[in-house]
Formats: structure tokens, sequence, C-alpha cells
């Protein structure tokens, strides 16, 4: 059984966020979304990066920037669209295959 968080963070699925995803993801929050998670993570992960990159979305905040447009429940650009362990590469798509390898002798 899992309770409820009172007051769900602003960014879904944030504890599992990677570092590099934050930046992008906190741009569409207002001020006191960016403070909330800066609380949360300083109480919780407390990793720097993360520490700086809100500390200074608040700073922008706060000299006038705007929030900008957005989806906070996107996976953001650090977060691979394919799964784990696959590869682009195919049958079809790889080059054929040239004459083996020969290995001890030498054709000089």
């Amino acid at each position: 059984m899992s309770a409820q968080q009172p007051n769900p963070l602003p960014l879904p699925d944030y504890d599992e966020l990677p570092a590099g995803s934050v930046e992008h993801r906190i741009r569409p929050l207002e001020s006191a979304d960016v403070e909330r998670l800066l609380e949360y993570e300083q109480a919780h992960a407390h990793r720097p990066q993360v520490i700086s990159v809100l500390t200074a979305r608040l700073d922008q905040l706060a000299s006038g920037a705007e929030p900008s447009p957005g989806d906070p429940g996107s996976p953001g650009p650090d977060i691979p669209s394919s799964t784990p362990g696959s590869s682009p590469v195919s049958p079809a798509s790889s080059a054929e295959p040239t004459e083996p390898l020969r290995h001890g002798k030498h054709e000089w």
C-alpha cells in the first residue's frame, strides 16, 4: 500500500529524473513550484547539480524571466525513447560481410 503525498511535486516522477533533464523540465514552472522542488531536493537526494539548476532558475524568475512553454510531463532530452539495450542496427541495415580476418598469417 502506498500513501498519497498530500502535496504532490509539480513534476511527475521527479525522483526518477536524471539530473540532466531537470533543467529542461522546470522551464514551464512558476517560481513557487521551483521552490518546492528545491526544498524537496535539499531534503532528499541533495544532488549538487540539480540544486544548482533549481537555484539558477529561481534567480532567473526573480530577475523577470517568464516560464516558457513546455510540457513538465515530457521525458526531456536525456531520456532515450528506445528500449534500453536496443540497437538501431539490424541485419537489414548492417554492412555486407567481408573476407574473414586471418589470424597469425601476414600477407605482406
